[in-house]
């Protein structure tokens, strides 16, 4: 099998020192606080495209013959690698076809297209687009080779320019002692683990987030061997990836120190978190990293580096798990409350609100069901509160005026 090295990783460096922009490390004073030692973000939300994945693009297809190119590009993506795919080809003068899952968020969708790929889609998930990629790259046409697959991850290409990342952290901070971030398919932890550990120092720890929701690792390292599993929706569709590649599962055996799973709860505060403290939008992948440490501070040592993988998040998908992340964090309270059907009732209550300092974000009055007597009526709010304490605050002194909720 294929091996990747840290002489692998520099190579790629010199490669992408006109393509990627070294990304900022910030300082995270919140998680610092919350975990009692440095974190810094490493800000690849900041990256060109979006995401670190324009990395491993341009270094693959960089690395390809003139032939090769000659013979067009084809990927399968969510999105993120995508659109690295998409630019990469643009910059190197090959043409690209993108297989994207139906349904893939529109705003990647669409900057895609505009860096000159054409996208197809052909099935519900990553994988069934990956089998078309597959197909489509060995069809070729009049007895001519098909185009050039892409991976997303399981290429030594792919991982030494996603590896390019731990480099950079190695240079921000030195005496970094862990580092965490999202793992997919495994392309970017291998990366960072193999110049982390071939370039630094062979102790500091590598822990990859996985959603729980799409964890193919943890079962395939129990098993000793890449397996595969059915995958559930997640929100965290970037690292939704049903198998280890062969390369990654062998980089993440040898060089990871833990794999550990996030709920969509973590990962939705962990995105507020990000929006609301450290001014970062990221999508709920990109949050993975924040949400382990959030989830499994136990697993690291500080100084610690966690990667904000990518920032490409549908507007509408922000509003949604934005709402989730603060219901997560007790801020945000959904309550169906019944009243006396007369009038000044709903004002009453409103007011009640008021005193509280309670923010009224929405209100559906209902009089007329059959759970209702004749003499009542619902309310059902969706209220903003100031966090969890505030929360049960507002529910007592409702149900102590004798207001039935649920």
């Amino acid at each position: 099998m294929a091996r990747v090295t840290v002489d692998d990783i520099h190579a790629a460096r010199e490669l992408l020192r006109e393509v990627a922009v070294p990304t900022p490390l910030m300082h995270s004073r919140v998680l610092s606080e919350a975990i009692g030692g440095p974190v810094y973000l490493k800000c690849e939300n900041l990256q060109r495209t979006g995401s670190f994945k324009i990395r491993g693009a341009y270094v693959r297809i960089a690395r390809l013959s003139d032939e090769e190119r000659a013979r067009g590009v084809v990927a399968a993506s969510a999105g993120n690698h995508a659109q690295g795919v998409a630019l990469a080809a643009s910059m190197l003068g090959c043409k690209a076809t993108v297989f994207m899952p139906q349904g893939a968020p529109l705003p990647k969708v669409a900057a895609t297209r505009a860096y000159g790929a054409e996208v197809v889609f052909p099935g519900p998930s990553v994988d069934d687009c990956l089998v078309a990629a597959q197909e489509y790259s060995e069809k070729g046409e009049g007895g001519k080779e098909g185009a050039v697959l892409i991976h997303p991850f399981d290429h030594p290409d792919v991982v030494a320019g996603q590896g390019t990342i731990g480099l950079e952290i190695l240079e921000d901070c030195p005496d970094v002692r862990t580092v965490v971030g999202a793992v997919g398919g495994g392309g970017l932890m291998s990366g960072v683990a193999v110049a982390l550990k071939g370039a630094g120092n062979p102790d500091i720890k590598v822990v990859g987030a996985q959603a729980k929701k799409a964890a193919a690792f943890p079962p395939s390292l129990a098993a000793g061997r890449p397996v595969r599993v059915d995958v559930q929706p997640t929100m965290a569709d970037g690292i939704s990836v049903g198998r280890p590649g062969d390369l990654t599962y062998s980089l993440v055996t040898a060089l990871l120190d833990a794999v550990v799973t996030v709920t969509e709860e973590s990962i939705s505060q962990a995105l507020l978190l990000l929006l609301e403290r450290g001014k970062q939008v990221v999508e709920p992948a990109g949050a993975a990293g924040v949400a382990a440490l959030l989830e499994h501070s136990y697993a690291v040592r500080t100084p610690v580096v966690v990667i904000l993988s990518g920032g490409n998040i549908d507007p509408v998908l922000l509003a949604k798990v934005l709402r989730h992340g603060l219901a997560g964090a007790g801020r945000y309270l959904v309550v169906r409350c019944r009243l006396n059907d007369r009038p000044g009732a709903l004002v009453t209550l409103l007011s009640e609100l008021a005193e509280l300092g309670v923010n009224v974000l929405d209100v559906m009055h209902e009089r007329v069901a059959a759970r209702l007597h004749v003499e009542e009526a619902e309310v059902l709010m969706h209220l903003e509160t100031r966090g969890a304490e505030h929360s049960e605050e507002v529910l007592g002194r409702l149900r102590a005026k004798g207001y039935t909720l649920s």
